[in-house]
């Protein structure tokens, strides 16, 4: 069965998904709006499902002889006590590497940023992925279960974790102490806030994620790789007065936008993924943590 993008689906049923992905309407209002759009023996509730993830198929399978695994477990008395992610390094690779804090999407570790982490490594970076959700009993294995559980999260707690996590990434004994940031959509948020709170982060990769307020790029003194999606007007609206902002503070960045893809470009397990955007993205972003980590 030929693969579905982006394209096999009215753009209108693609901001209904944006809208319910990110907590905007439930699965009802979903399911409800997308009915008249549901043509040709299609149903709404097959729309939502050939839009969500498939985990079937990951990149960097997790018994690749070029890496090495495994769950960590690290203190965070400021957060929630303790943050719980997944390490993967380099295999047989001697002198220390650079690190990389991979932030999730709005779902906790699932299944797709346990790849990405793992691609990482394979490009000669330690990746470590923490699981906001750890708090809340960890990804529970379910996108729309995720989901409502994240929305229980206290962020303010959920901020100091990552805070938490990237410090001890940056610590590894096997690390050389580089460290760089790389989120999507929420993690994109989530990398921009750490700009504006780790004076010595170095390289910052938000992919379509919501930016800090203005008055924080003062505080920003890593260097950011920017990654929009040329059909996301949500998260592309806040962008003129960051630039802006950016501009006046002097940090250094560099801005992309993908003309004609979805917010969720990278993410090779839903029809909003495009494949050449999100090769062009990728070799960017390794080349850009590449330069400035190691």
């Amino acid at each position: 069965m030929t693969r579905k993008t982006a394209a096999d689906f009215d753009p209108e049923v693609l901001k209904l998904f944006d809208q319910y992905v990110h907590g905007g309407i439930n699965r009802r209002d979903f399911l409800s709006s997308a009915t008249r759009y549901a043509v040709g023996g299609t149903t709404a509730a097959g729309l939502l499902s050939a839009l969500s993830p498939s985990f079937a198929a990951p990149l960097v399978t997790p018994d690749d002889k070029r890496i090495a695994t495994r769950y960590v477990e690290l203190p965070s008395p400021q957060g929630n006590g303790k943050v719980r992610g997944y390490l993967a390094s380099p295999a047989g690779v001697k002198g220390k590497l650079p690190t990389v804090l991979v932030v999730h999407e709005n779902r906790g570790l699932n299944p797709h940023i346990e790849d990405i982490a793992r691609r990482l490594a394979v490009d000669g970076f330690i990746a470590f992925a923490p699981d906001a959700l750890f708090t809340l009993g960890g990804y529970p294995g379910d996108e729309d279960k995720a989901r409502e559980l994240f929305g229980k999260l206290d962020q303010t707690k959920t901020r100091v974790d990552f805070v938490a996590a990237a410090r001890w990434l940056q610590q590894l004994p096997e690390g050389n102490g580089k460290l760089g940031v790389v989120g999507f959509c929420y993690g994109g948020g989530i990398a921009n806030y750490l700009a504006t709170q780790l004076p010595d982060l170095l390289a910052a990769v938000p992919f379509y994620g919501a930016q800090p307020k203005a008055d924080d790029a003062a505080r920003i003194k890593a260097q950011l790789l920017i990654h929009d999606a040329g059909n996301d007007e949500r998260i592309r609206a806040g962008w003129p007065a960051y630039e802006k902002a950016l501009k006046e503070a002097g940090v250094h960045y560099e801005y992309h936008v993908y003309p004609g893809v979805e917010h969720g470009f990278n993410n090779d397990t839903t029809p909003r993924y495009d494949a050449a955007a999100a090769k062009l993205a990728w070799q960017r972003t390794t080349d850009f943590l590449r330069a400035r980590l190691t």
